[in-house]
């Protein structure tokens, strides 16, 4: 997934900045050559391995920025030194291997170290979004690996647009000095810049939780340029565009699997020792306004929740494998030890209020289930302790199985007042200050939003952790129901709808639903084995009936995945993220009875500094709540910022130059992602005429076509329909009345052609079309609240039947448009150009008879600068 979508923002002085793109891997008999370029081609890098040493990795790197001529000289000076003897026309002495898109770092595998690329990409979603796939044939991570040159996926839209604007202030106060001191400030060689003509680029550390390749890349982080360092995420991305009367704006979907304490489902069940949890996905919905291609004036909001297991030593045997095994407490934790580290990163990333919403079932038979929700309840009883009664955890215990198997109960409805309590609590992040819409079509529930309100817009603080046993089925759902919610109030934000509310049945919650149901799909296969058994439609109870048999499907095979392949799966991901490493003279990773003591890595030695069981989260952070302490501005995180020195013509802080190359010809194919998801293409019925909009409720009726407008309202037609049908006659015409009358008594039963002989289309003369006003009169009054009550005169029908309507509304066409003097609501004033632009429109017209106007100094010093930045 590599993501280059048109909501990343550069700013006015900062520019992030782009890495390596394109890779080509020459070989020779002693070495490899790793040449790296940007997607313009104007900038390379060259990398040197040694390949003689199969345990040593020995990397050259000169940093040194190549052009595209010195790159071939050197290639060629290569080659010909290579060869058998000089000159030698047949084998070259330097051979191409392998093209690649990254690297993904340095895995040791059975004693043996491989320099791992991403050497295929796959245009996904969206505009420019990929999916990398790293070149391990057999491993079971060849799927939803994601990566982004320009744009750091490991963290979220908020902290990307507030962060990395952090410096821009500061880069124009302080000093030089303090600016070294606060940030790593360094310019390249060939990328010196000139004079006052210098941008700052910008880049950050990404979030290590959420990097996959980490620590493949810890290998070689300190010996090459950090502009080859491609970090990878696991987990989903997806991208469909919702079409608003012809408005285009992008709802895309990220989910951020978490590289700790990761494998399959019963084997990672509860947290390890320091507070990371099994199956821990942070999904965040992104919106964008897509009508403004501006960077700096686009519209975008987000909305971030996370799913993951229950925080406690916790575990299920398998050892006897059963549909259900029994869950286990493995140890005792009175001080809630490790949900203690748990919440603490949780309040650095996301800040207060931290809300859970467990959904595990509270009364069982058997002891079950029930057994987490009770010493989860304990836990957070015991920090809510010590933490700040406005900052405290807040805890929704729901049993979502029993509102299921209940019929009176609305499963959906529930979870949709848990959604807009927790939205308010949360809010989230626009980058905009609240629209007029806000002032002009005021809610009540817009006054109630939480979160913090900022110059710039919104921030979102806080989170929803949703969790059930598995966190696949159920959580999918109830974050669905999130995700609706708060798609209302960001399209509310944006001025793009009048309530903050969303209706089922209308294109842009399908287009939604498919969305989160993609995304629990992807979810539930890397860790449950299979696709989802549950979905919305389920709990909505109006599933068909060959969904059951697929349910069944589904179920089997997640028996099976866990039951026969889980254990290679683990294998591959401890192998993977770099939690075994192979070593001589120890046992494989296929030999050990357990991996146990792996994710647990303080278990085998006593902690020297052990927190405090009273003050359990990290000092400073209660100083920022409830904004998160990985988003203040403070000296730790503007370390994690990188910031260089560009010139303003460079193809690395220029994205659009960078990646849409307008110099050079492209094909739509290439740039736009044609088969992306559309509301109207796919979610709208092409025989619906009426009302466009994905806000309008549409169902199925008899035939299985969509219709305008839900149950209620259509009955509410039909009604007034047959009202109008049967409505008495004037007295005056007792023959049609009497014709009426049989009429509608004997069609009482087909709608249809009540519709048709209420309303006569014969007109012979102004006596019938008197009679036809006459008749319909009621049906006008009643549907539409417009009283005919006066007969058209004749006069008025001839003007009507008339064809040269021009002639009665001479008026209108006396003046003609050239000659208008004033702007008013008949006249406009015509526009005027200045002396510039006719200029320009004379020079412009004067080359196309092939004479050329003189160039300018400034013209001529811009032409020299482009092509020396470009071709020298």
């Amino acid at each position: 997934m590599h993501l280059k979508c048109c909501w990343l923002k550069p700013f006015a002085v900062l520019s992030n900045i782009i890495k390596i793109v394109l890779m080509y891997s020459y070989i020779n008999s002693i070495r490899y050559f790793l040449v790296g370029s940007n997607h313009a081609e104007t900038k390379y890098r060259v990398l040197k391995i040694d390949r003689t040493e199969p345990m040593d990795l020995v990397i050259i790197d000169d940093k040194h920025v190549y052009t595209q001529q010195e790159v071939r000289e050197l290639l060629g000076r290569l080659d010909l030194g290579n060869r058998t003897k000089i000159g030698q026309k047949g084998s070259s002495g330097l051979s191409r291997a392998v093209s690649a898109f990254g690297v993904v770092g340095n895995p040791i595998v059975i004693s043996l170290m491989y320099l791992a690329l991403a050497t295929v990409r796959r245009q996904d979603t969206g505009t420019r979004v990929f999916k990398s796939i790293p070149c391990f044939h057999n491993c079971a991570l060849n799927f939803n690996l994601g990566s982004s040159y320009s744009y750091d996926l490991s963290h979220s839209l908020q902290y990307n647009l507030t962060i990395l604007r952090m410096p821009l202030e500061i880069l124009k106060t302080e000093t030089t000095q303090t600016r070294q001191e606060s940030f790593d400030i360094f310019e390249d060689e060939g990328l010196a810049t000139q004079g006052g003509s210098g941008v700052f680029g910008i880049c950050s550390e990404p979030y290590k939780k959420y990097v996959w390749n980490g620590q493949l890349l810890d290998i070689v982080k300190n010996t090459v340029h950090h502009d080859w360092l491609l970090y990878i995420i696991h987990g989903f991305c997806g991208q469909s565009k919702l079409l608003i009367y012809g408005r285009p704006v992008y709802v895309t979907l990220i989910a951020r699997r978490s590289s700790k304490f990761a494998g399959t489902r019963f084997l990672k069940r509860g947290a390890n020792s320091e507070g990371d949890v099994a199956n821990e996905v942070e999904t965040e919905q992104i919106l964008c306004d897509a009508s403004v291609m501006s960077f700096s004036a686009g519209s975008y909001s987000s909305y971030v929740q996370v799913r993951g297991s229950v925080p406690l030593y916790w575990s299920q045997d398998i050892s006897t494998m059963m549909p259900k095994p029994p869950i286990t407490l493995d140890q005792a934790d009175p001080f809630a030890h490790v949900a203690a580290f748990h919440f603490d990163q949780m309040l650095q990333r996301f800040g207060s209020p931290i809300i859970i919403l467990n959904l595990v079932k509270e009364r069982e038979k058997r002891k079950h289930e029930r057994i987490l929700s009770e010493e989860l309840v304990g836990a957070v009883t015991y920090l809510n302790q010590f933490l700040p009664p406005e900052h405290a955890i807040i805890y929704i215990p729901w049993d979502m199985a029993k509102y299921t198997k209940s019929k009176l109960c609305n499963v959906l409805d529930r979870l949709n007042v848990i959604a807009e309590s927790v939205v308010k609590k949360t809010g989230f992040f626009v980058n905009r200050p609240d629209s007029y819409c806000s002032i002009l079509r005021p809610d009540e529930k817009w006054n109630e939003l939480g979160g913090i309100v900022v110059p710039t817009g919104r921030l979102q603080t806080g989170v929803l952790r949703t969790n059930c046993v598995d966190c696949l089925d159920r959580t999918n759902t109830a974050q669905f129901m999130v995700g609706k919610c708060a798609l209302a109030y960001q399209l509310y934000s944006l001025g793009l709808i009048d309530k903050p509310n969303l209706q089922f049945d209308t294109d842009a919650v399908r287009l939604f639903e498919e969305l989160y149901e993609d995304h629990g799909d992807t979810l539930s296969l890397q860790y449950g084995g299979s696709q989802l058994v549950h979905r919305v439609k389920t709990y909505r109870k109006i599933a068909p009936w060959t969904q059951h048999s697929k349910d069944i499907m589904q179920t089997l095979s997640r028996y099976y995945s866990n039951a026969f392949s889980d254990a290679d799966r683990q294998d591959s991901i401890n192998l993977f993220l770099g939690v075994f490493q192979p070593t001589e003279g120890k046992p494989h990773l296929w030999e050990l009875p357990t991996d146990f003591y792996l994710h647990h890595k303080n278990t085998m030695s006593l902690s020297q500094t052990r927190r405090s069981y009273t003050h359990w989260w990290t000092q400073g952070v209660l100083n920022h709540l409830p904004l998160p302490y990985d988003e203040v501005t403070c000296i730790e995180n503007r370390r994690k910022l990188i910031v260089k020195k560009y010139h303003k013509y460079e193809e690395e802080i220029d994205i659009h130059n960078e990646f849409f190359r307008p110099y050079e010809l492209s094909s739509f194919d290439d740039t736009f992602c044609l088969a992306m998801t559309n509301s109207i293409r796919d979610f709208m019925p092409k025989n619906v005429g009426i009302d466009p909009s994905p806000f309008t409720v549409r169902k199925p009726d008899e035939t299985g076509k969509s219709v305008v407008g839900n149950k209620s309202n259509r009955e509410e037609t039909v009604l007034q329909r047959k009202t109008a049908a049967s409505a008495p006659p004037p007295p005056s015409e007792e023959a049609v009345s009497s014709s009426s009358e049989d009429d509608s008594g004997t069609d009482k039963e087909d709608e249809g052609a009540v519709s048709q002989r209420s309303t006569p289309v014969k007109m012979t003369d102004a006596g019938d079309n008197i009679k036809i006003t006459e008749n319909i009169v009621q049906s006008m009054k009643d549907i539409y609240g417009i009283n005919l009550s006066d007969v058209p005169s004749e006069e008025d029908f001839t003007i009507y039947t008339r064809s040269d309507v021009r002639n009665v509304f001479s008026d209108f066409y006396r003046t003609h448009i050239s000659s208008f003097s004033q702007d008013n609501i008949y006249e406009v004033q015509p526009p005027k150009a200045d002396k510039k632009s006719v200029d320009i429109f004379h020079a412009h017209i004067q080359a196309g008879r092939g004479i050329m106007q003189p160039l300018g100094k400034e013209d001529i010093l811009m032409y020299r600068e482009y092509i020396r930045n470009r071709y020298m």
